[in-house]
C-alpha cells in the first residue's frame, strides 16, 4: 500500500494530512490568487463621490474582487471547532456555499455585495457572470449542509455576531428584490437564515453588557444589521428583542471617550456603531438629545480623532489593513447619524462633510493588488457608495 492510501485508511493520519495541506497552502505564497492579466478598471477615490451613481465599469470593478474571492478557497482561516480527528476538514466541505474569500463571513458578505450590485446596476458588465456564480454557490443542498453545521452545539458561537449579521443582510437583500433568481436563493437561504435568527434569540437575552470594540464582535454594528433585518421581513418578536437591548446598553452612554479611537487594528468605530444603532429606534428628538449627551463636542467640531481619516500604514498586512474598512465604516455611521438629525441641525453637515473625507480616503485602498484587503474591502466600499445607510 502506497504512503498516500496508508495516510488515507486512518482517520486521523488522513485529518493531520489535511491540516498540513492547509498550512502549507496558506504558507506558500503561490496559494494566493494569481492577478488577472486584463483587471476590469480600478475605481479611483476620486472619481466617486457619496450619492453619486456609479458608471456600469465601476460596479463591475467592484464585482470583479467579489467573483475572484468566492471560489478562491486557499489561502483560508477557518475558525470552526475541532471535536475530533473527523472534524479536520477542507473549507469547501466545511462550508459549501460560503467557502472562498478567506473567512466565511468575508465569503457572505461578498454574495451580498454581487446581489446589491445586480438590484441597483442590473445591466453592468459582470452581471451575467455574478448570477452565474450565485447560482453555483446558493443551491438548496449547500445552504442546508451549512444549516445543519450551524445547528450543532459545538458551534453555537461560530461567527457570533458578525458573520450572523451578514447573513440576514443578505437574506434581507434578496427578500427586497423582485427577482425570479433571488426568490431561489431566499428559499434556498431559509434553513440557515432560521437557525441564525434562532441563535440571535437564544443569545442575546444572555448577554448582559455591550461588546465595545473595533473589530468583528462589536455589539452595535450587529444590532443594527439585525434591526434593519427583523424590520424588513416584519419579525416583530426579535426586533423587540433588539430595540430593547440597545436600549439597556446605550441609553444611558454620555461623553463618548472619542479620543481613545482608534485602536492599531480598527475596522470598525464602536462609538459610532452604536450611535447608528441608536438613530435606528429613538424619534428623532430624543436621538438629537441623546447624541448631544454623547458626543458632546459634536456641534463643535469636537470628535476626538474620529472626524479625521485614518491611512494606512501596510496594505499587505492583514491586520493593518483594517484601517481603510474603519474610514468606510465611519462614512456610512456617519451618514446614518446624520440622517436622524434635523436639516438645521449643525452637526448634520459636520458629520456628512466628514463622510464624504473618510469615503475617499478608504477606496484609494480597496483595489491594492493585496488579497489581504482585497478579499472584504470592496462590501464595505459598496455599502458606503450604494447608499445603504441611508436608504
Amino acid at each position: 500500500m502506497s504512503i498516500l492510501n496508508k495516510l488515507r485508511a486512518r482517520p486521523a493520519r488522513r485529518a493531520w494530512l489535511a491540516v498540513a495541506v492547509l498550512l502549507l497552502t496558506g504558507l506558500f505564497p503561490a496559494s494566493l490568487p494569481a492577478q488577472d492579466q486584463q483587471p476590469p478598471p480600478k475605481v479611483q477615490a476620486a472619481d466617486v463621490k457619496l450619492g453619486d451613481r456609479l458608471t456600469g465599469e465601476q460596479a463591475a470593478a467592484f464585482a470583479h474582487l467579489a467573483l475572484k474571492g468566492l471560489n478562491q478557497e486557499f489561502p483560508n482561516k477557518p475558525s470552526n471547532v475541532l471535536e475530533s480527528a473527523e472534524s479536520v476538514k477542507t473549507p469547501r466541505e466545511l462550508y459549501p456555499a460560503f467557502y472562498g474569500c478567506f473567512d466565511w463571513h468575508s465569503s457572505v458578505h461578498g454574495h451580498w455585495l454581487l446581489v446589491r450590485l445586480l438590484k441597483e446596476y442590473p445591466n453592468h458588465p459582470l452581471a451575467a457572470e455574478s448570477r452565474t456564480a450565485l447560482a453555483e454557490h446558493l443551491t438548496a443542498e449547500n445552504l442546508q449542509h451549512e444549516a445543519d453545521h450551524f445547528a450543532a452545539d459545538a458551534n453555537k458561537s461560530f461567527e457570533r455576531m458578525y458573520g450572523w449579521a451578514w447573513l440576514l443582510r443578505l437574506s434581507a437583500e434578496l427578500k427586497t428584490w423582485d427577482d425570479e433568481d433571488s426568490n431561489g436563493w431566499a428559499k434556498n437561504l431559509q434553513p440557515l437564515e432560521d437557525v441564525i435568527v434562532g441563535r440571535i434569540k437564544d443569545y442575546l437575552p444572555k448577554l448582559q453588557w455591550p461588546i465595545r470594540v473595533g473589530v468583528h464582535q462589536d455589539t452595535g454594528f450587529a444590532l443594527g444589521q439585525i434591526f434593519d433585518y427583523a424590520k424588513t421581513i416584519g419579525d416583530d418578536e426579535l426586533a423587540a428583542l433588539v430595540a430593547g437591548k440597545a436600549v439597556s446598553y446605550y441609553m444611558a452612554d454620555k461623553a463618548y471617550p472619542a479620543a481613545y479611537e482608534p485602536s492599531g487594528e480598527d475596522f470598525f468605530s464602536s462609538g459610532l456603531n452604536e450611535a447608528d444603532m441608536m438613530r435606528r429606534i429613538l424619534p428623532a428628538n430624543d436621538f438629537a438629545a441623546w447624541l448631544e449627551e454623547f458626543f458632546p463636542g459634536l456641534r463643535n467640531g469636537e470628535l476626538g480623532n474620529v472626524l479625521q481619516p485614518v491611512s494606512v500604514s501596510d496594505v499587505t498586512d492583514g491586520k493593518i489593513v483594517h484601517l481603510a474598512g474603519l474610514n468606510m465604516n465611519r462614512a456610512w455611521t456617519m451618514r446614518g447619524i446624520a440622517s436622524a438629525l434635523p436639516a438645521n441641525d449643525p452637526r448634520r453637515q459636520i458629520l456628512e462633510d466628514s463622510a464624504a473625507d473618510h469615503a475617499t480616503a478608504g477606496l484609494q485602498y480597496v483595489f491594492s493588488g493585496h488579497y489581504e484587503g482585497e478579499h472584504w474591502l470592496a462590501t464595505f466600499a459598496v455599502y458606503v457608495l450604494t447608499n445603504v445607510a441611508v436608504d
